[in-house]
């Protein structure tokens, strides 16, 4: 890296010194005449991409970072002008003092003009290095989100199949197979940053199937697709939390009949999915969201920025869930 880094600086600061030499060749060309020969003439515009290089150099590489990145200001002043104009001096010896002033100026001029394409590339490198750390903490935590959601999604499941096998159901065997095949979707999803829409919610009414045998008739379950899927991706197990939340906090923690009506509509490329439960009549006091919601609400940060909408109605009676996502870039 260090390497690299210093080949890129020897390439851009090489680079610079031949463009100055140039335009200082090219400025001499509308006094030509003025050069006995065309060794001298070259000679001219080199000598002045030396000083004029030179001052920058020292500006860029010493005075910057030793004492204006260190807030010394003062002194940072004081050796940018003495240097400019020891370096005026040498070059116009033997001159008048007027010659020494336009110098002075004229470095001044190009020494300015250094640091702000000095400070120009800098931001730019900075903003580049903080995106490159931005993206790299994302990715970091999307995976750690994403890992969670499946020890998460697997405790709910065997708490379901273990609830059927003390009743000794002789659907219990079913159900297990069931499962796997929705823990096989689930970890293959998991390698992937995004899945077809249209498997999510096979994914989903699977899982509402296997709730719904397991509850029996106590609660009555609505699932409810329209519009057409397409080829329309979305990020993997974001909905199944929503689901799993109105089952745990809904029918399984109530003896009473109770519903789950979800709904999934898309329009325009934008995914609606609504999920409303009903509530027992005595409600826990224990905190309503949990790690699963906590944990969608970081994701849908993180992968839907500026692109989805959430809206949690916790009323006496119904929880009610309203997410809208859009979807077209993703497709």
């Amino acid at each position: 890296m260090a390497k690299t880094s210093l080949k890129n600086i020897l390439r851009i600061n090489i680079g610079a010194f031949i463009l100055v030499a140039i335009l200082e060749i090219m400025s001499n060309l509308v006094i030509l005449d003025k050069f006995e020969t065309t060794y001298s003439f070259y000679m001219s515009g080199i000598t002045y991409t030396v000083y004029i290089m030179g001052v920058i150099w020292m500006n860029h590489f010493i005075f910057i970072p030793y004492f204006l990145d260190k807030k010394k200001y003062v002194p940072y002043i004081l050796l940018l002008l003495a240097t400019i104009f020891v370096a005026s001096s040498i070059k116009a010896y033997g001159k008048s003092w007027t010659s020494v002033y336009k110098i002075s100026f004229f470095l001044l001029y190009t020494t300015g003009s250094g640091m702000a394409a000095f400070f120009l590339r800098r931001n730019l490198l900075f903003k580049r290095e903080n995106e490159e750390k931005e993206k790299l903490q994302k990715e970091m935590e999307l995976k750690y989100l994403k890992e969670q959601v499946n020890p998460h999604f697997l405790f709910n499941s065997l708490n379901s199949i273990y609830a059927l096998s003390r009743q000794s159901s002789p659907e219990t065997p079913d159900l297990v197979m069931q499962l796997s095949e929705l823990m096989r979707y689930q970890l293959e999803s998991s390698k992937k940053d995004k899945v077809l829409l249209k498997e999510e919610i096979e994914f989903i009414e699977n899982y509402l199937l296997l709730e719904e045998k397991r509850l029996s008739n106590r609660c009555h379950i609505e699932f409810v697709i329209k519009g057409d899927i397409k080829e329309l991706k979305i990020a993997p197990m974001l909905l199944i939390p929503f689901v799993e939340n109105a089952i745990k906090h809904g029918a399984q923690s109530t003896n009473q009949q109770s519903t789950i009506d979800i709904s999934v509509t898309i329009e325009h490329n934008s995914l609606h999915f609504c999920a409303v439960n009903s509530k027992p009549n005595v409600t826990p006091i224990a905190k309503r969201e949990g790690l699963g919601l906590e944990n969608v609400k970081r994701r849908l940060n993180l992968l839907y920025p500026n692109a989805h909408v959430l809206d949690i109605a916790n009323l006496e009676d119904t929880y009610k869930v309203n997410l809208t996502i859009s979807l077209v870039d993703i497709k």
